[in-house]
């Protein structure tokens, strides 16, 4: 191989050689380990007399009967109505908050705009567990300087940790850890809006409510897709929360939200492939659901494209 060759083909295959150690890490850390889940779903534990001894227990094919237990699982079943409940509570109110937020350090008479971001952004950068433990203190009657002071004044002290309640609980710590981050990414968006077409608008008459409801919010539909997206994600996957406060309740089981069911099946029963199976079915609706949503907001943009 002449050094002309060498080089080309040096070239050419720099950009793998930069590729690889992120394609060995997926490998390692998540392809493998998917794969591993899934080999195990189809999986089971078969016993023979009491279980005791050598050869008493081994691994045998189940093919679908995992799969069969968990989606007739009454117990996985209500705890994807309940995620459904709270994502109906944390998705809108946390994405409003997020545009509401954007649009007002976006605002020319915003003042203290980079304090006012970092103290939005900053509850994000608090560990979820530490953010249940520090809301579950505030939401402990025994302990809480809320009822204390609604003590004092003679009001009713509500139980946020029992009944309906609960969920507004929950949600409320999902939404105050999660505006910020969608606030960041909906306010880059806006600082990428030409100052062109403000001035055009301006100039047209508009006020800077016509401007927000008619130009910023149609330009950052991507951004508001995007983190839609994210949020329906992170919702499906429900399980620091929950886990956090159930030492705090009695309304809180182990098996609150799907995730946690599988935690229960894996650790505490020691059903690794049931477990496989139910973890196997989660991914593959948030994997759904995630195709879903994105394809039709792609045809929507089609559309009004076409237009």
């Amino acid at each position: 191989m002449t050094s002309t060759n060498r080089r080309a083909y040096g070239v050419k295959g720099a950009p793998y050689a930069f590729l690889l150690p992120a394609g060995v890490l997926f490998l390692l850390f998540f392809a493998l380990p998917i794969g591993y889940a899934i080999w195990l779903s189809f999986h089971k534990v078969q016993v023979s007399g009491l279980g005791l001894g050598s050869g008493a227990r081994k691994e045998v094919w189940a093919g679908l009967e995992n799969y069969t237990d968990a989606v007739t699982d009454s117990e996985l079943l209500d705890g994807a109505l309940r995620v459904l409940g709270y994502g109906c509570i944390v998705v809108p109110v946390m994405l409003g908050l997020a545009l509401l937020f954007a649009l007002m350090l976006d605002s020319e008479k915003v003042r203290l705009a980079p304090f006012t971001r970092l103290a939005i952004f900053l509850p994000y950068a608090i560990p979820g567990v530490v953010a249940a433990l520090l809301w579950g203190f505030l939401y402990l009657p025994d302990v809480s300087p809320f009822h204390f002071v609604l003590d004092r004044l003679g009001l009713p002290q509500p139980d946020l940790l029992d009944g309906g309640p609960l969920y507004l609980a929950l949600s409320n710590i999902a939404v105050w850890g999660g505006t910020g981050f969608n606030m960041i990414v909906i306010y880059t968006s806006l600082q990428a809006i030409p100052a062109e077409v403000y001035e055009a608008a301006k100039l047209d008459g508009a006020t800077p409510l016509q401007i927000a409801l008619r130009i910023k919010i149609p330009m950052v539909a991507p951004s508001l897709v995007l983190t839609f997206f994210f949020s329906i994600i992170a919702t499906l996957q429900v399980f620091n929360e929950p886990t956090t406060l159930k030492p705090l309740t009695n309304s809180v089981s182990t098996t609150w939200s799907p995730l946690m069911k599988v935690y229960q099946d894996a650790f505490g029963k020691g059903d690794i492939y049931a477990a496989a199976a139910q973890a196997t079915i989660i991914a593959l609706a948030t994997l759904l659901l995630s195709f879903g949503f994105l394809r039709a907001a792609n045809r929507r943009n089609k559309q009004e494209a076409a237009r």
